[in-house]
């Protein structure tokens, strides 16, 4: 096992790795959208979606993999209305379409409207 670790994207806030390489998979934490250069938070799904899935593919370069390698993906919405809008931008980043689960959950870390973890191959 190795730990992943990078300055592109969002820190640990609690007692976790960012991200964990086993075998030939890269397992990443949850990544919300907090931009790793300012700690800032966008506004609004389609922003917040976007900085999740640029922080989920810091993590899987650290690891020396690529967003492109993603077998699975767990999706966390605040708010399943942000369904459809979410799905737009996700598509832009997972486009070789691995498996997902997406689920609506009560509250996020930092009260963000999405989080987003992936498994990888090398």
């Amino acid at each position: 096992m190795k730990i992943i670790s990078t300055d592109k994207a969002p820190g640990a806030i609690g007692p976790y790795s960012q991200g964990m390489m086993v075998g030939n998979l890269v397992i990443t934490s949850g990544q919300i959208p907090v931009n790793p250069v300012d700690g800032t938070i966008p506004e609004g799904i389609e922003a917040q979606a976007d900085q999740s899935c640029k922080n989920v593919a810091a993590v899987l370069e650290a690891a020396g993999t690529c967003i492109c390698k993603v077998v699975k993906t767990t999706c966390f919405l605040a708010d399943m209305g942000d369904f459809a809008k979410f799905n737009e931008v996700y598509a832009k980043y997972f486009t070789s379409k691995p498996a997902r689960s997406c689920v609506a959950v009560k509250t996020l870390p930092k009260n963000v409207l999405v989080e987003i973890e992936a498994i990888a191959e090398m």
